[in-house]
């Protein structure tokens, strides 16, 4: 039997996240639902974020529409942004959240940046993602790269990049509950070692670290990157909870416990750091999944979510000690976090 043309058969890898970008991707609000009555305010934080981003690296952001995209224009512009660094690009999408809908990119060991193509289903939710789901095939094809669809036994596999995060030496974190579990399930009847099959296959993920549940207030049932995330090759932070009343406390006691007992792609202990947790943020009775794992890493940079909260201060000294090599930020996420996602749901790096 033929085998399957692979990113890892052609020697192709996930990098991670602080490895050199090319460009961040975004996609420019417009679901007014996803912000009930907070809708406006959005628009400047994406402005902020992108004023701090446009100084260290080109930013691309879809855009619903030519009109929207001179509104864009505009805002950032205001808001201090470079802008011969931002690329405005128009193209539908349904939500905002790139992380899960834009194309998960891999490298070669030459050097060559290629697409990964996962299925994208609205984090089995929402009826509205077909326009999201076409994103990779559309930015592919814009940056002229090659593309892989990610499949196994000819079907098409849901992965979201929010449930996962690397080391780019071959080491995965995730969660059981989002990629296994019978609810919101992405890939029904797929098996641990399916999934993990197909990881290896195309993010060349050789070490898959299962953590058990997400935070509290989640909508995508258990995303990693609100959880745990690598900051260096043999290093992880956990978001931790210190109120034992609080609903965190204990899963996120257990998957601190969990980290503890794992190895890396080299059978080497990982190094686990504590990150708090912010007091809960609730908006018209709903718990909201505001996290400082929620960071995202630039070239130079690291911009955290905060939350006008006192662990703000805490979060970000951690942060700062763990990237000595970058200039640590908070970018406030008040607002922007009653649409479920702050700055990691936002953005999708381009390796350079």
């Amino acid at each position: 039997m033929a085998q399957v043309d692979t990113p890892r058969r052609r020697g192709f890898r996930m990098p991670a996240e602080w490895e050199p970008h090319a460009a961040t991707w975004l996609a420019w609000p417009h679901e007014r639902s996803d912000w009930p009555g907070k809708f406006e305010p959005v628009a400047w934080v994406y402005g902020d974020f992108v004023r701090h981003l446009s100084r260290v690296e080109r930013v691309c952001i879809l855009v619903e529409t030519d009109a929207l995209a001179e509104k864009v224009r505009k805002i950032c512009d205001r808001s201090g942004a470079l802008m011969q660094q931002v690329e405005l690009i128009v193209q539908p999408t349904n939500r905002s959240w790139t992380r899960d809908s834009c194309p998960i990119f891999v490298k070669s060991r030459g050097g060559e940046v290629a697409v990964t193509d996962w299925h994208f289903n609205g984090w089995a939710k929402y009826d509205n993602w077909q326009a999201d789901d076409a994103l990779p095939g559309v930015i592919a094809q814009h940056l002229g790269l090659r593309q892989w669809t990610a499949e196994l036994d000819g079907r098409k596999i849901v992965l979201e990049g929010g449930s996962i995060d690397v080391n780019g030496r071959g080491s995965l974190l995730t969660t059981e509950e989002c990629l296994l579990s019978p609810i919101q399930a992405r890939n029904p009847g797929l098996s641990r070692a399916d999934i993990e099959r197909v990881l290896r296959n195309y993010l060349a993920a050789t070490n898959v670290l299962w953590l058990h549940n997400g935070i509290a207030g989640d909508d995508t049932h258990g995303h990693v990157d609100d959880l745990a995330r690598f900051v260096n090759p043999t290093t992880i932070v956990v978001a931790s909870e210190d109120d034992k009343s609080d609903a965190n406390y204990d899963l996120l006691k257990e998957n601190y416990q969990i980290l503890k007992l794992m190895a890396d792609e080299r059978e080497r202990p990982l190094n686990i750091v504590k990150l708090p947790m912010p007091r809960p943020i609730v908006f018209d009775g709903q718990r909201l999944p505001a996290s400082y794992a929620n960071f995202y890493i630039a070239n130079k940079l690291v911009l955290v979510p905060t939350f006008n909260d006192p662990a703000d201060r805490l979060a970000l000294n951690t942060l700062a000690r763990l990237f000595p090599d970058r200039e640590v930020r908070g970018i406030h996420c008040l607002d922007l976090v009653l649409g479920l996602g702050t700055l990691h749901c936002m953005t999708q790096q381009q390796p350079a």
